[in-house]
């Protein structure tokens, strides 16, 4: 149950409903009219997002790499 304060008057000086948060409720007017209905996809646009995905996992985890193995060799360089 919500406290009721003698000088709370009901204004909304911040509004803390912001999307991503877990009480977020959108208003009625953010919600789209029409649901767009998925469409099943193909083996060939299947296997093209699999590997679209892959793909970009495998340079963030390449990027990662170089940036530990270049602080890597920093510090043994600096350390000798």
């Amino acid at each position: 149950m919500k406290k009721k304060y003698d000088d709370d008057d009901g204004r909304v000086i911040a509004n803390m409903n912001v999307e991503g948060m877990r009480w977020y409720r959108p208003k009625a007017s953010d919600k789209p009219n029409n649901q767009m209905s998925m469409e099943e996809l193909t083996k060939d646009e299947r296997r093209g997002l699999y590997l679209g995905t892959m793909r970009a996992v495998a340079l963030i985890a390449f990027v990662f790499v170089c940036v530990f193995f270049l602080l890597i060799l920093g510090l043994i360089l600096l350390w000798n």
